[in-house]
């Protein structure tokens, strides 16, 4: 079944500040991504907070960018951003958001990372939501490589 969110969870051992401290970090999103397709951040974004815009380089079969902004922000816990094409393009193109919880409990933190597609342009969405199980499959390869980098 077809579905506009998924999400995907991971108990780490490690702190939420370490672990929020990655994620809101654009020029580290190269290295947790799982799908392979981030190459690097456009800019000079620092530490991602409320209202941040950043861009990316990506590349899935061919190259191509997409801009983002920050539009959930709680230190340590919650950081979501929304993904576009850039510039006219993103009007067509894109939509989705990122996001990333994190709560403390035993042994370290859960992390919740979530694929939502409920806001994607209409003109993308149907086939963005066929990708949902390759997306799943990349998000788990994800997180296995934030608890990789900051797991004790």
């Amino acid at each position: 079944m077809a579905t506009d969110s998924v999400t995907v969870e991971r108990l780490i051992a490690a702190e939420p500040s370490a672990i929020f401290a990655l994620v809101a970090d654009a020029d580290r999103h190269q290295d947790i991504d799982g799908s392979g397709t981030v190459r690097e951040a456009k800019g000079t974004p620092g530490p991602l907070k409320a209202g941040s815009t950043f861009g990316m380089s990506m590349k899935w079969g061919v190259p191509y960018s997409m801009v983002s902004k920050v539009i959930e922000f709680e230190q340590d816990r919650v950081i979501a951003w929304q993904t576009r094409g850039p510039g006219p393009l993103g009007k067509f193109v894109g939509g989705r958001i990122w996001r990333y919880e994190l709560e403390p409990t035993e042994g370290g933190t859960l992390v919740k990372e979530t694929w939502d597609i409920s806001q994607e342009n209409p003109a993308s969405r149907a086939m963005t939501r066929r990708m949902a199980g390759l997306t799943r499959t990349n998000m788990e390869k994800t997180l296995a490589r934030i608890d990789e980098l900051v797991g004790s």
